[in-house]
């Protein structure tokens, strides 16, 4: 293995150690839930994803061949995480009101979906 491929292997491992250690601390360490959300979908999430950069980087150097493995559960990771996030933090707000404080939506679905909402595309 080249000595470049080592470096970018070895710093690519230590920067995700470093955002799993702070997100795994800010997840144990914050009050509110709100806060505590920002430690593992953000610094863990960067955690995961330098330890799988590091394994395409491996693959690459050692074996000749692009893992797309990795690539996929990178991308999976850095898109299911924000979504993640925003739902917990609308259970955690709507959670504070009371029910006679959400709006009324007039249909089957609940809260999560307005039945004035315009459908479709705007009618000229």
């Amino acid at each position: 293995m080249s000595l470049v491929g080592e470096f970018l292997i070895a710093l690519a491992l230590v920067i995700s150690g470093i955002f799993g250690f702070v997100g795994s601390f800010g997840l144990v360490r914050l009050k509110n839930t709100l806060q505590r959300l920002h430690a593992p979908t953000k610094a863990t999430t960067l955690g995961v994803g330098g330890m799988l950069i590091a394994s395409m980087i491996w693959f690459y150097v050692e074996k000749d061949q692009f893992s797309f493995h990795e690539l996929l559960i990178t991308m999976f990771l850095f898109l299911t995480a924000p979504v993640t996030a925003h739902f917990i933090a609308k259970v955690y707000m709507l959670q504070s009101l009371r029910k006679e404080d959400l709006p009324d939506t007039k249909g089957p679905h609940g809260w999560s979906v307005y039945e004035d909402a315009p459908q479709g595309p705007p009618k000229p």
